[in-house]
């Protein structure tokens, strides 16, 4: 008989999932307490409840303006990431040339490097070859460490798509390009959207990287991390930290279900 199957098993397996839920998100839970405590010091007992941090962090032009460099410098490397994601997922799937596999373990590469020294290679790197440190250069950081991510969603979903079916649209005189654009990206189209939500959140969220290479210009993370260091500017740091939890669990919560739905389509059409 299967442990898991019996009852005190799935007893025990439940009582392992409460305490792993319990572990992941009670300091969550804790950060959205003291974003409302009215104290300049987030810590037990409260002194009562406050939406002044949420005020203040709505007025702030500095935080503000670290949230707009966050989110378009997230922009642009994902949008990047996801299109060379989708041209090296398409050679990795579709052709067969000399050395695949080291250009395989070459694009993955940036998933087993730790962020501090392919940091440090960075800078070396734009200074060598006189690149000014500024929004450009986090962008191109954070394309390099976004790409592997890219690469292994969209890899499967090609893997699953059957290759008669470009065969088919080819021998009906469409071209290659027309062949992508009607049969692969309809059908890729849901692990698209998925990578460029996790090279998005990556971007957004990524600080070791963007230390080295920033420019004037902070991130978010950054303006997070220097805001640290002062104690009265704590709750409000806490205030946005909830507002961006918030908003990153709608967006993919939302991209989940939408992608759901797309799949369940774009299997009912083929």
């Amino acid at each position: 008989m299967d442990v898991a199957l019996s009852r005190n098993g799935r007893r025990v397996l439940r009582i392992f999932f409460a305490v792993l839920v319990t572990f992941l998100y009670a300091p969550i839970a804790i950060l959205l307490v003291f974003s409302f405590n009215d104290s300049d010091i987030p810590a037990f007992p409260l002194s009562g409840f406050t939406t002044q941090w949420y005020r203040d962090f709505a007025t702030n032009p500095d935080l503000k303006g670290a949230l707009l460099t966050s989110a378009l410098v997230a922009l642009m490397s994902s949008a990047v990431a996801v299109l060379l994601g989708v041209f090296s997922a398409i050679a990795l799937v579709r052709r067969r040339f000399f050395g695949r596999p080291a250009v395989s373990a070459l694009l993955l590469a940036p998933l087993v490097i730790p962020y501090i020294v392919f940091g440090v290679s960075l800078l070396l790197f734009f200074h060598a070859v006189g690149i000014p440190r500024s929004l450009l250069t986090v962008v191109i950081g954070h394309v390099v460490i976004s790409l592997p991510y890219t690469i292994l969603v969209l890899v499967p979903r090609l893997t699953q798509i059957d290759v008669n079916l470009e065969e088919a649209a080819q021998d009906l005189g469409a071209g290659p390009l027309r062949t992508f654009g009607w049969i692969v990206l309809p059908l890729i189209l849901p692990a698209v959207l998925s990578a460029f939500l996790i090279a998005f959140t990556t971007s957004f969220d990524e600080y070791a990287v963007a230390s080295f290479v920033v420019g004037t210009r902070q991130t978010f993370p950054i303006y997070l991390y220097s805001a640290l260091r002062f104690p009265n500017r704590l709750p409000e740091v806490l205030a946005v930290a909830v507002v961006v939890m918030l908003i990153s669990l709608v967006v993919v919560v939302g991209a989940e279900i939408g992608r759901r739905v797309a799949e369940r389509r774009l299997g009912a059409t083929t």
